[in-house]
């Protein structure tokens, strides 16, 4: 008879600890470790595009701060820890104390770029995992097709083109773009 083994969770405290890894992302999920590839070139330079178009509005209207890969830990016990692409969080939300760690509670704005490796039903699925623990408001980027798929609710998703105008809405009140931009 073959010995049972147990699976032991990992806590986000634990992750946060892990030697940095340079070549690995890491999330967590219900105390599951998900190990995740590193990023193509294309992938990051629309991630900082993002960043960069987010960047300035922000720190001119003092709504919040935008970052890139933090991860938020949104569940506990067992633990679950996500990393969006490029997130927003609101000034309110922001504290000195705690810097190195987690930030607890989900972004205002997550931000997932597709990667070449991603199904879109996977992206599609953590986009609404987003919007369960909180997020109001998920953009989803696809290279490939040139479109921002604007997530408020699981049932209000708007597939936008090239072409098309993204908005911060009341998340962003008053940010804009062309989506073309994201592409540039």
């Amino acid at each position: 008879m073959a010995p049972e083994v147990q699976t032991r969770l990992m806590t986000a405290d634990e992750l946060l600890t892990l030697p940095d890894d340079a070549l690995r992302r890491r999330e967590l999920v219900r105390g599951e470790l998900r190990r995740m590839s590193p990023v193509g070139r294309r992938h990051g330079e629309i991630a900082g595009r993002v960043f960069a178009l987010l960047d300035p509005f922000l720190r001119q209207s003092g709504l919040g701060r935008v970052m890139v890969e933090v991860g938020f830990r949104l569940e506990s016990d067992p633990d679950t820890v996500l990393g969006p692409d490029v997130a927003f969080l609101a000034r309110e939300r922001i504290t000195e104390e705690g810097e190195e760690a987690f930030v607890i509670g989900p972004p205002e704005l997550a931000v997932e770029v597709v990667s070449p490796g991603d199904t879109y039903n996977e992206v599609h699925e953590k986009a609404l995992d987003w919007l369960a623990f909180g997020a109001r408001l998920v953009w989803v980027v696809a290279p490939r097709r040139r479109t921002v798929t604007v997530y408020r609710a699981p049932d209000d998703i708007v597939v936008l083109d090239a072409d098309a105008t993204l908005e911060g809405g009341d998340v962003v009140p008053g940010w804009s773009a062309r989506v073309a931009e994201l592409f540039e």
